[in-house]
């Protein structure tokens, strides 16, 4: 990490002389052809928000609804004030865990949606004896038309001249076909113990944007991301990686996060959830990694078991948090793009291999 740090403090020296005002502000539109995407604190949930060229917008997970309305607020701030959007286009719902479904309605409520994804809606959820009354508002919200995704759909959104895709391949616990190189690292696989929960069954998406591509896998766990994964790896080398589950360590087998060699990380973890010590120690042994950066600092661990604090958007605890997203900010064609933790913090940029 060491390394890490002297090489982005040059890249901070270097944005500092073209100019960083212009790039702080800069939002995705038609004029400049950018994809943006904004990973919204909510504290140990998930919300990411895309916002294309042409101005459409996709919400994956919306975060806890309770905490008097703490994360509905964040998200419908990001969406209104940073993205300069009005509505939602696309809210996709990765699995059925509160801190990922719990503000869905909540945003119907005060903005428009126009189309909800999900895997489908159980009638039950064994690991949630509330799950009927909490589905309620979703149903809804959603007038109970939610379309179903399984893996090898395609989510083709707006754009301009850089193609944009996001592709399903996980959903409900099965994959897209194992076709791909083989993995070198699939005999390294060492199975845990069967995962009967929905997190398994998470929707993951693979976004590619020109030469750019992210994956975000929402809390898909050990064995299925193993699954996706070997022998052969379907995904290729992925630029942008989300740390899975917030960065727990029933998630990221290093089965997958080595198959993909990301260059830049971001873990959506709290400041007491996620960001486990397993975790912190897969990415570090990546080769291919520029940057991890962390939406919290883990209050439960030293400096030294994670990320340098400079790329860490909170550091305090949940009582005197500020909610300090981070933006990516993705150039036409792919092939560079910058890191932000707003609302002015340093702009990293990066070079798409």
């Amino acid at each position: 990490m060491d390394s890490i740090r002297g090489s982005f403090a040059r890249w901070c020296m270097i944005i500092c002389g073209l100019g960083i005002a212009w790039c702080s502000s800069a939002a995705a539109d038609d004029k400049n052809g950018r994809l943006d995407i904004y990973f919204i604190d909510v504290e140990g949930g998930a919300a990411t928000l895309f916002v294309t060229p042409s101005g459409e917008t996709m919400l994956v997970d919306s975060g806890y609804p309770d905490n008097n309305g703490r994360d509905r607020d964040r998200i419908l701030k990001v969406l209104k004030e940073t993205a300069g959007k009005q509505q939602i286009d696309h809210a996709a719902v990765s699995h059925w865990h509160l801190d990922h479904f719990g503000n869905h309605a909540a945003l119907a409520a005060s903005v428009p949606v126009k189309t909800f994804w999900d895997r489908g809606i159980p009638e039950k959820l064994s690991e949630d004896g509330m799950f009927e009354s909490r589905i309620a508002p979703y149903r809804a919200a959603s007038q109970n038309q939610s379309k179903k995704l399984v893996p090898g759909d395609f989510l083709t959104l707006k754009s301009g001249e850089t193609p944009l895709k996001v592709k399903v391949v996980t959903a409900s616990g099965e994959v897209i076909p194992n076709s791909g190189e083989p993995n070198p690292y699939a005999s390294k696989n060492v199975p845990q113990a069967d995962d009967p929960s929905d997190n398994a069954k998470s929707l993951s998406f693979l976004l590619s944007f020109g030469k750019f591509s992210f994956l975000c896998c929402g809390d898909l766990t050990w064995n299925v991301e193993a699954k996706l994964v070997t022998p052969n790896n379907p995904l290729g080398h992925v630029e942008m990686f989300m740390v899975t589950h917030h960065g727990l360590n029933v998630s990221n087998n290093p089965v997958l996060v080595q198959a993909i060699q990301p260059h830049v990380t971001v873990m959506c973890n709290g400041p007491k959830k996620g960001g486990n010590p397993e975790t912190i120690k897969t990415l570090r042994e990546l080769k291919s990694l520029e940057a991890a950066f962390q939406l919290h600092r883990n209050v439960d661990l030293s400096p030294a078991d994670q990320t340098p604090a400079e790329y860490i958007a909170n550091t305090e605890p949940s009582s005197e948090c500020k909610g300090r997203s981070i933006k990516a900010s993705i150039a036409p064609g792919g092939g560079s793009y910058t890191v932000q933790i707003l609302p002015d913090g340093k702009v990293w940029t990066f070079q798409t291999r």
